[in-house]
This record gives C-alpha cells, sequence and structure tokens, in this order.
C-alpha cells in the first residue's frame, strides 16, 4: 500500500475550530502587547534588555503561530487573529515610540491611513467573494515593521537613530507599495462588468 505523503496526513482542525495551539500563541501576544508599550513608555523610547527580549518573543511568535497553523490545520479565526495581532503590534509600537518622540508621527501617520485602507479594501472585497491574498513584499513589511521598534529595544543600539529611521521609512515605503500591489490585483480580479470574481 502506498505510503500517505506529508500533504495527506488528515489536520487536526477544522476551519470552524476557536482554541487551537495556534490561536492560543497568537492571543498570547495580543496579550502581552500592552506589557511591551508600557515599558517603552517607562523607558522614554530607549531600549533595555528586559524589554529586547519581550520584542523578540513577540516578533518571532508570529511565525511559531503560522507553522502551527499549516501544520494543524489553518482556520477562519486564525486568518483573522493572525493579522489582527501583527496590526496591534506594529501600529502599538509605532504610536508609543512617536508619543515619547523616537518616531516621527509623519512615519506612524502614513502607516495608520495605509493599514486601515487597505483593510477597508479587503473587506470590501471579501463580502463580494473577492480573494486578494497577501504578496510575498507584504509580509516582508511586517518583518521591517517589527525591526524597525526592535531596534530601539535593544540597549547596544538605542542611540543609533538613524539605523530604526531607516527601518522605519524602508517599511512605509513598502506598505504603500504593497496596497498598490493590493488595489491592482483587486482590479485585475474583477470581471469587464465590474462584477467580483474569485481568486
Amino acid at each position: 500500500m502506498r505510503e500517505p505523503q506529508p500533504s495527506e496526513h488528515p489536520k487536526w482542525f477544522g476551519p470552524s475550530a476557536l482554541l487551537t495551539p495556534a490561536n492560543l500563541v497568537t492571543l498570547a501576544r495580543i496579550a502581552a502587547a500592552p506589557v511591551a508599550f508600557a515599558m517603552m513608555l517607562d523607558n522614554d523610547g530607549l531600549g533595555s534588555w528586559g524589554l529586547l527580549v519581550l520584542w523578540f518573543v513577540l516578533a518571532a511568535t508570529d511565525f511559531v503561530d503560522g507553522y502551527l497553523a499549516r501544520k494543524q490545520g489553518s482556520t477562519r479565526s486564525g486568518a483573522f487573529l493572525d493579522p489582527l495581532a501583527d496590526k496591534v503590534l506594529v501600529l502599538g509600537g509605532f504610536i508609543t515610540l512617536a508619543v515619547v518622540g523616537r518616531f516621527p508621527w509623519a512615519a506612524v501617520i502614513l502607516t495608520i491611513v495605509r493599514e486601515l485602507g487597505i483593510s477597508a479594501f479587503r473587506s470590501y472585497w471579501g463580502r463580494r467573494g473577492l480573494s486578494v491574498p497577501a504578496s510575498e513584499l507584504a509580509k516582508w513589511k511586517t518583518f521591517i515593521q517589527l525591526g524597525a521598534v526592535g531596534w530601539t529595544t535593544w540597549p547596544t543600539f538605542t542611540d543609533w537613530r538613524w539605523l530604526s529611521d531607516s527601518w522605519l521609512w524602508a517599511s512605509v515605503v513598502i506598505a504603500w507599495v504593497t496596497a498598490l500591489q493590493y488595489v491592482v490585483a483587486g482590479s485585475r480580479a474583477t470581471s469587464t462588468t465590474g462584477e467580483s470574481v474569485k481568486t
């Protein structure tokens, strides 16, 4: 008898599952995020080793919940919670560092406007049956955004503002490039009659 291929093994959880290991990791990321923001405020945006470790764990576990979801089965709740956790970390970190004067408000506002606009765009087309998946560049965007905050948490590089600022502005450029990609992909996925089609 032919041995089943890895992709043929049944998943542990169905699409409607809620309390999966992947979702629990994601919820833990969201719950711990305010602790990191409070530490940034207490330190006036300066790095500390405790904050560095916490932020590294929060950023790295983004890969953990993704791995668990692929291995054990993707869920609709996970598809909602995972990007939500990324937005909480990125926007919360950006806003906190802007409040203490470490990040320029212009970059933060551009990021917020982009995230709100694309979220509305995807929601609009999602209700009409159109799927606009994230591009590879969009996945790198999140990494660079988390990295921009991460450099400020690292005591060795706290005074190297050019380093965190360069990552910050690079993330802004990539964010708007990927926003254009979403709009173009959405336009190409519609029929000539203006009705959406699934991709």
